[in-house]
Parts: structure tokens; sequence; C-alpha cells
């Protein structure tokens, strides 16, 4: 039984058919009050960067975001995420969004679930997701 459980929870990748990714080098992590991660959460928040940063993309502060030149926005993904979780699985979605279009560009899904721990499942999710990330930007 556990194991028809955990073949159902999937992570995946979609990209826009119509965008080349190759064509971005930064990113910039949107971190408002939508996203935002509690503080019990920090240390996921942390492993959240570092997923990001596996791939090709440089982070950029979202402060200082007005102090790239313009090709250098051209080049520019915001990132939002979330989680989602429960008593069976986590499930953490990164989400690229083209700075100038504001047009989503790739969406990463990673999700983990054994049931058995929550903070367990939230890292197994985490390095799922950041699996698809690298895969995705490092193509």
């Amino acid at each position: 039984m556990l194991f028809v459980f955990v073949a159902c929870t999937t992570s995946k990748t979609t990209v826009s058919n119509n965008i080349n990714l190759s064509n971005y080098r930064y990113a910039s992590v949107i971190n408002n009050e939508t996203y935002h991660i509690p503080a019990e959460l920090m240390e996921y928040e942390i492993h959240l960067f570092d997923a990001i940063e596996t791939s090709k993309l440089e982070l950029v502060s979202d402060l200082r975001i007005y102090e790239l030149t313009p090709q250098q926005q051209a080049q520019l993904l915001l990132v939002k995420y979330g989680i989602q979780q429960n008593d069976d699985e986590a499930i953490v979605t990164v989400n690229f969004i083209d700075y100038r279009s504001g047009r989503p560009v790739a969406s990463c899904r990673g999700a983990y679930g054994l049931g058995f721990d929550q903070a367990g499942d939230l890292k197994g999710a985490i390095k799922r997701v950041a699996k698809q990330i690298s895969e995705t930007f490092n193509k």
C-alpha cells in the first residue's frame, strides 16, 4: 500500500512552449507577505535558495533589481514559491516569471510523501524541486 501512495506523489516541470530558457541569466526571489515562509520553516527557505543556485541562474536581491541594466532585466526571472503540506505529503512549487512581461515561463514541482515525518517529507520535496530546477535550467 505504501508503494502505491508514494507512486502517486510526483515531481514535474512545465515549461512554456514559446520560451527559450537559455535567454535567462538572473533570478530574483520574491519575498513579500504572499511568498514568505514562516520563521519556523526558515531552514527550508535556505534550501530553496540553494536549489535555485544549482541552476545556471545568478541570484539577485529583489531590492536590487532596479540596479540592473535594461539588458540584464530582459534576462531576469522573478521566482515565486509555495509549500503545501498535509499529513501524507509535502509539495513545493517554484514558479519562474519573465520580469518584463510578467509571463510565467516555467513551473517546477517537487513532491514527496511517506507520511511518517512532516519535516522529512518537506526536505524530500525540496530535494526533488531542486533536481527539477537544475534539470530545467542546465539543459
